[in-house]
């Protein structure tokens, strides 16, 4: 990579870390697994730099969301841990977000993916259905399947899924 290839990259990473990190730690449901999520993605971005420089951050989201379904495939649902995890102190909003994180957690990869990428990225269907390597209707649908699947999980949410769609 020339010099003004890695400024640029440099610039975009320094720009779009924080956004990105963000939907990583949506997709993990962990901090240290969603930095080792944007870093492959960003270092498979670097790699390729020339041809993705028009469209860097799909490419980067594309990569995360690949590689996190592998690790979805490869894992399993469950994690073994020592102790359980800290939960932050309580309150309607951080009880409404813990409720939430638990739910979307218990989705299969494909419906949190769609649910991440719709409404937590704020991307159009096409832009999803491109990512996700799939058709516009398969997003429709499987969308509409994990909202519906996110108010079993959670009633306590259905006001607030409802302004989702249905």
């Amino acid at each position: 990579m020339n010099r003004e290839a890695r400024e640029s990259f440099g610039a975009f990473v320094a720009a779009r870390s924080s956004r990105l990190i963000r939907t990583a730690y949506v997709l993990t449901g962990d901090q240290h697994a969603a930095e080792d999520l944007l870093q492959n993605a960003l270092a498979k971005t670097a790699a390729r730099w020339r041809h993705v420089r028009d469209n860097p951050e799909g490419y980067v989201r594309r990569a995360m969301y690949n590689e996190q379904v592998t690790r979805w495939r490869w894992r399993g649902r469950e994690a073994v841990v020592a102790e359980p995890p800290d939960l932050p102190s309580s309150g309607p909003d951080v009880d409404l977000r813990v409720t939430l994180e638990r739910a979307l957690l218990s989705l299969p990869p494909r419906k949190r993916a769609v649910l991440v990428l719709r409404y937590y990225e704020d991307l159009p269907e096409r832009e999803v259905a491109e990512i996700m390597g799939c058709s516009v209707g398969t997003v429709r649908s499987q969308t509409h399947r994990a909202i519906t699947r996110l108010r079993e999980l959670a009633p306590d949410l259905a006001a607030d899924l409802a302004t989702m769609g249905s």
